[in-house]
């Protein structure tokens, strides 16, 4: 939600890849039969809420309504999903229905089907439009947004207390002196937790650049990747919590799920995390709390806000069934499970409208509250999945060096500018 929210993100895959429709034309049978290759991110943190479970249960009861139409599912990690897909890609076995946190890229190569060619009209409507938007390549909507995150400051309130902090950081400096006096009084646990590996490497890195007044593009969506306020944004993260220990000892190879596990394990203090931390920490046993992300001069007005998408790629040719399963999986019914299994946002009306009436979902109100005023990734821009790619990859390492990595990255990011 990297997402990967927002947020975040699935993959639906195939169990039987000589069965599934893809670039030659599989996917049919004499007796009239289809099977639709999905292919869908993890968004589980262990086998027992993975989410092969919902996808697959998902699919069975879609079957059970529509014989002819069968569904093989796969289910693949944050980490290794884009690899995957760009593999699957450039063999010709495109999926039919892929989950996952991009879409730019595919329109420019021009693989996918319109949203509005595989998806009712009444499903189109109940999309809220702030997100059907965000899903729009040069004013033409393919990607389907999924589920919805914010991002916001997480911290454990029994660790604060032991260290004698009475409040929430506000600021940078604020954040340091708070991983001071934890690494002072309280041994054992780390003051801040850094993922910047190559899980959601882009998702850290942008909420600390946010923080600082940068971000990855300017005001006319040109690539900003090494401006001074990035620089001066890991410099910060170098000098005040990596040289004095009050982070992990490499950040640039520790990813979310290390950070989300040890806070609900109750082994570090504070970091930045969207709503599935909250059931973590419930069933951690970890007293926290939930603020605005801290920024340089206080705290931020605004968040990282990450949809994650759905899309359809055309090779397979099964674009009524596509438009029938997607009409299905858009239901409440499976929104909302979804929703409420990862405590995500909705993207959906009807599920939105559920989720803050039933009276389930207090604990998602401090992230209801950021995401009017949330930052997203340049999801539109079709360089945007393979820059992204690049800065999973060796973004995390600006902790070290932030003025050569971050050029390095801003050099890659204007030759795929210039090459699309």
């Amino acid at each position: 939600m990297k997402k990967r929210l927002f947020v975040a993100t699935c993959t639906l895959g195939v169990l039987t890849l000589t069965a599934c429709g893809s670039g030659n034309g599989g996917g049919g049978s004499a007796d009239g039969e289809v099977t639709l290759k999905l292919v869908a991110a993890d968004y589980g943190d262990k086998a027992s809420n993975s989410s092969t479970v919902y996808w697959k249960d998902v699919a069975d009861r879609f079957s059970a309504a529509n014989p002819k139409i069968k569904i093989d599912v796969q289910v693949i990690n944050w980490n290794d999903i884009d690899a995957q897909v760009k593999t699957m890609i450039q063999s010709g076995n495109e999926p039919d229905i892929l989950q996952t946190g991009g879409y730019a890229d595919k329109v420019a190569d021009e693989l996918l089907y319109k949203a509005d060619e595989v998806l009712s009209e009444q499903t189109r409507a109940n999309v809220i439009d702030s997100f059907a938007k965000a899903g729009e390549v040069d004013g033409t909507q393919y990607g389907i947004p999924f589920v919805a995150s914010a991002r916001a400051f997480f911290y454990n309130k029994a660790v604060f207390a032991q260290a004698g902090i009475t409040e929430a950081p506000k600021s940078w400096d604020d954040l340091k002196a708070a991983a001071e006096a934890i690494k002072a009084k309280v041994p054992g646990v780390t003051p801040y937790a850094l993922p910047l590996g190559p899980e959601e490497a882009q998702g850290e890195s942008l909420i600390w650049e946010l923080g600082n007044g940068g971000g990855f593009t300017d005001a006319a969506g040109k690539y900003t990747l090494d401006s001074k306020a990035n620089v001066e944004a890991f410099s910060w993260l170098k000098t005040n919590l990596v040289d004095p220990g009050l982070t992990y000892a490499n950040p640039a190879t520790t990813d979310r799920k290390t950070a989300f596990a040890d806070f609900a394990a109750g082994k570090t203090a504070m970091l930045n995390g969207h709503p599935s931390l909250i059931q973590m920490s419930k069933d951690g046993k970890v007293d926290y709390g939930v603020a605005p992300i801290p920024g340089k001069a206080g705290a931020l007005k605004s968040t990282l806000g990450v949809a994650d998408w759905t899309m359809a790629f055309k090779s397979g040719g099964h674009k009524e069934e596509v438009r029938k399963f997607l009409d299905f999986a858009y239901s409440k019914e499976n929104t909302l499970k979804f929703d409420e299994t990862y405590n995500l946002m909705p993207v959906t009306k009807d599920t939105l409208q559920e989720m803050t009436t039933n009276g389930k979902h207090e604990d998602l109100e401090p992230f209801f509250a950021l995401l009017p005023n949330a930052v997203f990734y340049p999801l539109g821009d079709t360089t945007w999945d393979s820059v992204s790619a690049e800065i999973k990859k060796s973004g995390g390492t600006a902790v070290n060096d932030p003025a050569k990595v971050l050029g390095e990255l801003q050099k890659k990011a204007e030759t795929a500018v210039a090459d699309k």
